[in-house]
């Protein structure tokens, strides 16, 4: 959970100050707006409650994906290829999926932070494994 914390921390902090960076909260909206929409739900109209379950989604699914860095040894790796696989998830996906590319792919900066958050992210789960795994296996 700790890795997908500083990943939404980072994210809706740099979002406010950096004009390129990374809009995951929008793809997350979007998702929401078009799986509700979908199954004949009304998805949440005002923007900020949208807003909120996106931030919500996101901390749920990425601390279910992050776990899988686990702990002992192999955890840095693990946390590593999970962290640049959902980075790269993430500027590959979105345009398939129907949710728009330009949230992660608006220019090659964003890019970059995009794969940068989720890697960090990766990285951060991997601290916390292996600082909770058994010192003999590390």
């Amino acid at each position: 959970m700790t890795g997908a914390c500083v990943l939404t921390l980072v994210h809706e902090t740099l979002r406010k100050v950096v004009p390129d960076a990374p809009r995951m909260d929008v793809l997350g909206m979007r998702t929401i707006d078009k799986l509700m929409s979908r199954t004949g739900n009304t998805p949440p109209q005002d923007e900020e409650e949208l807003h909120n379950w996106a931030l919500a989604g996101d901390l749920a699914s990425n601390s279910l994906y992050y776990s899988l860095a686990g702990t002992g040894r192999g955890a840095w790796w693990r946390g590593a290829a999970l962290g640049a696989a959902a980075g790269v998830g993430a500027l590959l996906l979105p345009g398939p999926l129907g949710l728009g590319q330009a949230p992660s792919n608006k220019a090659t900066r964003t890019q970059a932070m995009t794969v940068g958050y989720y890697l960090l992210g990766g990285l951060v789960a991997a601290a916390i494994g292996h600082a909770l795994g058994d010192k003999k296996g590390a």
